[in-house]
């Protein structure tokens, strides 16, 4: 990571939804209220030109803090800081809009995500107008069709309608889209889970084409670890809206800390035959409104002790796993 001060900045996060029975029916069954933890005390930094990627399983948080990130979702305690700009603080208002301009999100289905009434010129000229960055019909019309040569389509397309398009082509009409506010951070939600395999790939280059063309920072939300390993400088890993492990791409994949993580890993298919050994650990994740006490992943965990079973591990030198903390390298050989 470069020396410079971080980007992106997220301290102490966490996002609880409400998901009692009505107010009337918790009085006369005398039920208490229920909260779910979507997120639940995140902690990590983006320095400026890197990837960072979230992984985990349906269900980890991975999409609730994506888009509290870019503050589409209100958190329930913590801070988003872009550039030492909390994003939801109210004191600075014009603080604040600079730095929603520089941030942007795309969305995992490219066919939800674009207004089909509208010509797609409309829809990637729309942030222009909304930022005044461009002046006059002219001016913003040569910005759109360069936007689109960018992302591999043509001028002609501006005015077709997202219906026209392939899903890869929409994809590429929303990234078009994102970068239409020229901003330095794009938040990325499963951004080719909808595309088939074929078109993963192309996407997926594009996007480091334009982080290395415009400087761009990624946070890449997935569940699909090949395309961490592709894009990702350090890699994150979720269970139950906590982060459990971080580490740069390399060394987690090479020598994962957590047994989750290990466990995610040994799901992927050995297509290089290496012969070795394989112990995927089953079960489901627990259930978020009532998790269990001590280690979350405790009840998944084949090494799990007395200790897993009634202490939360802290998050110590980039890991949140008791045996861990004990000895860094206690899954080598596992």
């Amino acid at each position: 990571m470069s020396a410079e001060a971080p980007l992106v900045v997220v301290s102490g996060l966490k996002r609880a939804f409400d998901v009692s029975s009505p107010w009337i029916t918790r009085l006369i069954e005398r039920e208490p209220r229920r909260l779910l933890k979507a997120v639940d005390g995140l902690d990590f930094s983006i320095a400026r030109g890197e990837t960072l990627g979230l992984v985990g399983e349906s269900g980890s948080g991975k999409s609730t803090l994506a888009r509290m990130v870019v503050g589409l979702l209100a958190a329930s305690a913590g801070h988003v800081l872009i550039e030492g700009v909390d994003i939801a603080a109210k004191a600075d208002p014009v603080a604040r809009r600079v730095v929603r301009r520089r941030m942007q999100m795309i969305f995992q289905d490219p066919y939800a995500s674009l207004d089909p009434r509208w010509r797609v010129g409309d829809i990637v000229a729309e942030p222009i107008r909304a930022f005044g960055l461009r002046q006059g019909k002219a001016e913003i019309e040569a910005r759109v069709n360069e936007l689109l040569g960018l992302v591999g389509l043509h001028a002609q397309d501006a005015l077709k309608y997202p219906h026209e398009f392939s899903g890869g082509q929409r994809q590429r009409v929303a990234i078009a889209r994102a970068l239409a506010s020229e901003p330095e951070f794009i938040v990325c939600d499963e951004p080719t889970s909808a595309l088939d395999v074929s078109i993963q790939a192309q996407i997926l280059n594009l996007m480091r084409d334009l982080q290395q063309k415009l400087g761009l920072t990624y946070l890449l939300i997935t569940h699909n670890l090949a395309v961490v390993r592709f894009m990702a400088t350090r890699v994150g890993v979720m269970y139950l809206g906590r982060l459990i492990e971080i580490n740069d791409t390399t060394s987690l994949f090479a020598q994962p800390r957590h047994p989750y993580t290990r466990m995610l890993l040994d799901a992927v298919p050995d297509l290089t035959m290496s012969g070795r050994a394989r112990t995927p650990v089953g079960g489901e994740p627990p259930n978020p409104i009532s998790p269990p006490p001590g280690c979350p992943f405790h009840p998944r965990c084949p090494r799990a002790t007395e200790i897993c079973r009634t202490e939360t591990p802290e998050f110590v030198d980039n890991v949140a796993c008791h045996l861990a903390h004990g000895d860094p390298n206690w899954l080598a050989g596992a």
